[in-house]
């Protein structure tokens, strides 16, 4: 068979699950994850073709936890570091932040706080935020392509809580097209 003929090489989903991150520069991969009050940064190299995702579940950094991924400082700069020694450049960085809900009304509005630190990290570290969605009430399911950048949201229903559950165990189903979707290039 020629490379004419050959059939394009089938993308990989690799979910990223709550307290933890990847970094990839294969092109065929697909970084997934679902987010409520977590925030998963999704940062890339875009001339390095380098690029990856977290997710952290409390904003800060844990100290009197030991350096846990499920805060945002560990988390964030494990991703960065992953990144450099593949490659990439820091002042090339971009990102695309996502997740920060709150979900449940009656606690402290944890994916608040999650977003702020995100956005502030971001800030004081000089990396661009290209795009982000942030906030709300509703889990988001978000699928990354690290080589372009493209990214896809979908908005869960409210009586979806049960993929948090699911969430640690297995990666999620092919999201279908529908009005909570965002698509951010």
């Amino acid at each position: 068979m020629s490379a004419a003929q050959a059939p394009a090489p089938k993308e990989k989903l690799l979910h990223v699950v709550q307290g933890s991150f990847a970094v990839v520069d294969d092109p065929n991969l697909v970084l997934t994850t679902i987010l409520g009050s977590c925030v998963a940064a999704c940062i890339r190299d875009p001339v390095a073709r380098v690029g990856g995702m977290n997710h952290f579940l409390l904003p800060g950094d844990g100290a009197a936890h030991g350096d846990s991924v499920k805060y945002g400082i560990n988390s964030m700069e494990l991703l960065i570091n992953g990144m450099l020694q593949r490659g990439a450049n820091r002042a090339r960085l971009e990102a695309k932040l996502f997740g920060g809900a709150r979900v449940v009304q009656n606690l402290s509005d944890v994916g608040r706080q999650n977003a702020e630190f995100a956005e502030r990290f971001l800030r004081s570290e000089g990396i661009t935020c290209v795009g982000q969605s942030m906030g709300g009430d509703r889990a988001r399911r978000i699928r990354y392509w690290p080589m372009s950048g493209r990214a896809v949201q979908m908005l869960l229903d409210r009586s979806e809580s049960h993929v948090f559950k699911e969430e640690r165990a297995a990666p999620p189903p092919k999201p279908e097209r529908g009005s909570g979707e965002l698509e951010l290039f």
